[in-house]
C-alpha cells in the first residue's frame, strides 16, 4: 500500500467495494444479516475504519460458507446479531468510538479544570 493510498483511503474504498460485491452474491437472508452486521460493527471502528476490514471479511466469509452449505443466516448467527458483532469486535469490553471520544473529552476537561484550580 502506498503512502498516497493510506492518506486518501482509496485502498479502503477498493476493499469495501470488493466486500459489497461479494455480499451481493449472497441469498436474501444472508444479505439482510450482512446489513445488520455492518450496522452493529461500525461503532467499533477506529478513526479510519481500517481495523474493521478484517472483521467484516471474517463475517462475510462465515455468511458465504453458510450459504454454500445451505444453512440459513439464522442457523449460523442466531438471534443475537449485535452480540455476535460485539464478540467479533473483542468481547463485552471492546471500546467503541463513543468510548474513545468520551475518554478524550473527560481528559481534556480534567486538564482544563486542573489549570483553573491550580
Amino acid at each position: 500500500m502506498s503512502f498516497w493510498e493510506t492518506v486518501t483511503g482509496s485502498d479502503l474504498t477498493r476493499e469495501w467495494q470488493a466486500l459489497e460485491t461479494r455480499a451481493q452474491q449472497l441469498p436474501d437472508d444472508h444479505r439482510e444479516a450482512w446489513g445488520q452486521i455492518r450496522t452493529h460493527l461500525f461503532p467499533y471502528a477506529g478513526f479510519s475504519g481500517r481495523n474493521l476490514l478484517p472483521l467484516f471479511d471474517t463475517a462475510l466469509v462465515l455468511l458465504e460458507e453458510a450459504a454454500a452449505d445451505g444453512q440459513s443466516a439464522h442457523d449460523v448467527l442466531g438471534d443475537d446479531i449485535p452480540g455476535f458483532c460485539t464478540a467479533l469486535a473483542g468481547g463485552e469490553g471492546a471500546r467503541t468510538y463513543r468510548d474513545r471520544w468520551r475518554e478524550q473529552l473527560n481528559s481534556t476537561v480534567a486538564r482544563k479544570l486542573g489549570r483553573l484550580g491550580g
